[in-house]
């Protein structure tokens, strides 16, 4: 028989941690007893062919971690494998389920989730509260003179710094005033990775902290892939395992160039809240007419790090090896698939998210829209990198390059040559160039488009 008192269900998804959590401190302040739960969704994990996913034992280390800390509260982490909605109506008969609080996500598969999940709790008599925590402005905080979303960065970003003058917006909530409100229960065993069919690589991933002292010179080290000048926090952003609050502030104590990236985020957060159908479209629809090329073999080149240029094949060696790319080789590699081999911008993308261990859908979605200048950027579409130059500026010495491109520079009948480049910069330039220019032009003409 379930319990007859109610209960206050903490669904923690892109947040887990237990401090400065928006969702958890609103359930434990709420008074009733707080069980904290998180979900293997298989309509996620279904899809994930690679049963190595970086991601997901990342994401299993820190939900153990969190166990095991509720544990020593008195407490547990409820750890399930299923189907959210499944899931929940296993709860409602475990439990009786006064309110479920959790913290926005803004993606469409997520929206979608979450309404089913709240349809399904009210049939029940519950709650569903949902708070922002990820970002730190969201959905219409940050709008224009007219009361409409940016879509465009500049403006964007003055308009988000400016709220940040006001420090209410970057205040920690103490959950630590109300920890004992989790509901005082038995620890609970979890599920393993293996039962989810997945298998651990046991890589150490970053660090959950950066220092002061790299990021006050982090303007001037965080385009150079040969130096630690990044703080390569990204997969603990994406997975909410640090706070953003906390971060912002150190970053606005330290760095402006830093605090822009981190407005950056939220910037692509809120285009894919208030244009979802970037997630499989062209921000810009007109940009759906280039007619790709997409070869094959230049795929498969360019996903192998083959095509002949190091700095390119440097990058994405580099991800498929660990799982992470320095930022400004993520753009270098993003333009040449496609504006030097006319690949859509969306297989690029896809690559990316199935080899990211950081892999966000807005910020890679966002990234590549930029790279094929589909996206919500100012600048026009006859902006190629050349990867030659962007090598010489931002890798003078080759030491980024040695590093993953090894062969690189073996003279002729070493065991391993390195290959020619898969096509000259100058003639795949302008071969961009002309036909972006055609296929716009013929869209606005309402012309067909071919590929010449």
């Amino acid at each position: 028989m379930k319990p007859e008192t109610p209960i206050a269900i903490m669904w923690h998804r892109r947040d887990l941690r237990l401090h400065d959590n928006a969702a958890l401190y609103y359930a434990l302040k709420a008074g009733r007893p707080v069980l904290p739960l998180f979900i293997f969704d298989k309509d996620i994990l279904d899809h994930l062919n690679d049963k190595r996913d970086r991601r997901v034992e990342f994401i299993y280390e820190e939900v153990l971690a969190m166990q095991q800390a509720l544990h020593k509260q008195g407490s547990t982490l409820l750890v399930r494998y299923g189907r959210p909605l499944d899931v929940f109506k296993e709860l409602a008969s475990e439990y009786t389920l006064a309110n479920v609080f959790t913290n926005y996500d803004y993606e469409t598969y997520a929206k979608g989730r979450d309404a089913e999940v709240a349809t399904y709790l009210k049939s029940v008599n519950a709650g569903f509260h949902s708070y922002k925590d990820q970002t730190l402005f969201d959905r219409d905080e940050v709008l224009t003179g007219s009361g409409k979303p940016y879509t465009v960065f500049g403006p964007y970003s003055r308009n988000w710094l400016s709220k940040l003058d006001d420090p209410f917006y970057l205040k920690s909530y103490p959950t630590e005033k109300y920890a004992d409100r989790f509901l005082k229960t038995a620890p609970t065993p979890m599920v393993t990775l293996e039962q989810m069919g997945f298998e651990p690589l046991n890589e150490k991933f970053p660090k959950s902290t950066v220092s002061d002292k790299l990021l006050t010179t982090y303007d001037k080290t965080r385009d150079f892939p040969a130096q630690r000048g990044t703080s390569e926090l990204s997969i603990h952003l994406r997975f909410g395992t640090i706070s953003i609050r906390e971060l912002a502030r150190q970053a606005q104590a330290n760095n402006l160039t830093y605090l822009k990236e981190l407005c950056w985020r939220d910037f692509y957060f809120q285009v894919l809240d208030h244009f979802p159908h970037v997630e499989h479209e062209s921000f810009r629809r007109e940009y759906d007419q280039v007619p790709w090329l997409n070869r094959p073999e230049d795929i498969e080149r360019w996903k192998a790090g083959q095509t002949g240029y190091p700095l390119v094949d440097a990058g994405m060696r580099q991800l498929n090896e660990i799982g992470w790319m320095h930022n400004r080789v993520r753009m270098v590699t993003a333009s040449f698939c496609v504006k030097h081999l006319l690949i859509d911008w969306r297989i690029g993308e896809a690559y990316f998210a199935e080899k990211l261990r950081d892999y966000d859908l807005s910020a890679n979605n966002g990234g590549w829209q930029w790279a094929a200048g589909s996206g919500t950027d100012a600048a026009p579409y006859f902006r190629v990198f050349n990867p030659t130059e962007q090598a010489r500026k931002f890798d003078p010495k080759g030491e980024y390059i040695r590093r993953w491109v090894p062969e690189y520079n073996n003279p002729a009948g070493a065991s391993v040559t390195y290959p020619a480049p898969i096509v000259d910069h100058a003639f795949a330039r302008q071969r961009a160039i002309t036909t972006y220019k055609t296929a716009l032009n013929a869209e606005k003409n309402g012309e067909p488009v071919k590929l010449r």
